[in-house]
């Protein structure tokens, strides 16, 4: 099949097809004589497979240890394991920054007038650093 028909099938666009081919996470597909490219089932399936890592927040070289524990049938399941739980404690770091923020940006909302005066201190907080 072609670009357009593997991005459908896939759920991966066109462009991040080519991004994830230019930086190496998936192989360069084969090309016609016309030099266009060719994707095969099993290339559909692992694109669907780069989709689904990324929807769940693993980064580019999260998702490349991913793919190469997935073609690795030997390899031990504690080693993926231990990858999302790397994952998940960053995420859990990351929920819990925009919890601060989002308490820190309350407390100022709830603070502001929001009326005609130019006092505000949501810009005094901000200009503090």
């Amino acid at each position: 099949m072609n670009i357009g028909q593997a991005a459908a099938a896939s759920g991966v666009s066109a462009k991040m097809i080519r991004h994830y081919e230019d930086t190496g996470l998936v192989h360069k597909p084969k090309r016609t004589a016309a030099n266009y490219r060719t994707y095969s089932e099993s290339d559909v399936h692992m694109l669907r497979f780069v989709r689904a890592a990324r929807d769940l927040g693993f980064s580019m070289r999260q998702i490349g240890e991913l793919l190469d524990l997935w073609r690795d049938r030997g390899r031990p399941s504690r080693r993926v394991k231990d990858l999302v739980l790397g994952h998940i404690a960053d995420l859990e770091r990351r929920i819990a920054e925009l919890q601060t923020m989002k308490s820190t940006l309350t407390h100022l909302a709830r603070n502001c007038h929001g009326d005609e005066r130019p006092d505000c201190p949501i810009l005094e907080r901000l200009g503090r650093g």
